[in-house]
């Protein structure tokens, strides 16, 4: 039913319009939810810190983990505490508040999350309930909170928005759930504080709404590979020229996949569900090509001996003359809420 989805979406057809009336429920239940938190009908939580949201507006990944690891990194850089909360997806104790780590069990407290303290050592807290999760956060004694994947959380007050975009595949054709792949409308995106590009839309610039067109843009790049059971790490480059498997549980396997093609290799697919549980029976190929998965599949792998089993770290990278002025408005925001709380 995805895949037949992801057709319908991101496709060309008319299929979609069949599937137009619930969209029209979905936007009459989306508007009246907003329309009471609007009002105050439905009260929303403002922690103690400022909060900072990291999102998107459409259906499966858009490159929101890595933006969030990169912002934890710069924010600390200018001297923040950072703490970030997650729902959790892909793990089975997310309905309490729990501290996660690197050493935490991803089957439990998903994937990202442990990802996300793996490389920042920041406090991480999951939690159905992000706001509930803020106050635990805050007596970790962080200075600001960055919210993975909530942008459509509205119980969570926040300072500051980011929408995450995939470029490969931008807003498919642009209607909501299930016609299309948007959770919100378009016009969502002018009123959040900035838009981000991973990667490079490929849309005609007149089929763009302006807000789109001016968004930052970065990229998710990769150098190196390390092997799961840690014995090497060598440069991706190395591998062009050999025949490799791919391995993916992400929003957007198929931009993995890319990568590896773009460093020389070839990759025989394979495509998981997003955040699904990998064991080494699926990694069993009956060959003896290299293996080769995205870091947020590896957290999940462990007591892996094989040499030919790796994971392929990414770090974004963004002009520095459009990031400059944009982390001083970020910072000078924080500034601004820290010293009138």
């Amino acid at each position: 039913m995805y895949n037949w989805l992801q057709r319908v979406w991101y496709g060309e057809g008319w299929v979609y319009r069949l599937l137009l009336p619930l969209s029209g429920l979905y936007w009459l239940i989306l508007y009246t939810r907003r329309f009471f938190y609007r009002v105050g009908l439905i009260g929303r939580h403002r922690a103690v810190v400022p909060v900072i949201i990291v999102g998107n507006i459409t259906v499966g990944g858009t490159g929101k983990t890595p933006v969030t690891i990169w912002l934890a990194q710069e924010l600390r850089a200018r001297g923040f505490n950072p703490g970030i909360v997650s729902r959790g997806y892909g793990g089975s104790k997310s309905a309490t508040s729990m501290r996660v780590d690197a050493a935490s069990e991803p089957a439990v407290v998903g994937d990202e999350p442990v990802l996300i303290a793996k490389r920042t050592g920041c406090s991480v807290v999951v939690d159905s309930n992000r706001a509930r999760a803020t106050e635990m956060l805050a007596d970790d004694g962080v200075d600001v909170i960055i919210a993975d994947d909530g942008l459509q959380h509205y119980r969570l007050d926040r300072t500051y928005e980011i929408c995450v975009i995939d470029g490969s595949r931008g807003l498919g054709n642009r209607q909501l759930i299930p016609a299309g792949p948007l959770r919100e409308t378009i016009d969502r995106l002018c009123e959040v504080d900035q838009v981000l590009i991973n990667g490079h839309l490929r849309q005609q610039v007149e089929e763009l709404t302006v807000v789109e067109q001016n968004a930052i843009e970065f990229e998710l790049a990769a150098t190196e590979v390390a092997r799961l059971n840690g014995s090497l790490t060598r440069s991706i480059d190395k591998f062009a020229g050999t025949t490799v498997h791919g391995v993916a549980a992400i929003g957007n396997p198929q931009r993995f996949f890319d990568q590896l093609r773009a460093h020389g290799m070839q990759v025989i697919e394979h495509a998981f569900p997003d955040h699904a549980t990998l064991n080494r029976q699926d990694l069993r190929f009956g060959d003896d090509f290299e293996v080769l998965m995205t870091e947020k599949d590896a957290v999940k792998l462990s007591g892996i001996s094989d040499d030919r089993y790796w994971q392929v770290p990414v770090e974004l990278r963004m002009d520095a003359v459009e990031a400059g002025p944009w982390l001083e408005q970020i910072e000078s925001r924080l500034r601004s809420e820290q010293e009138n709380s």
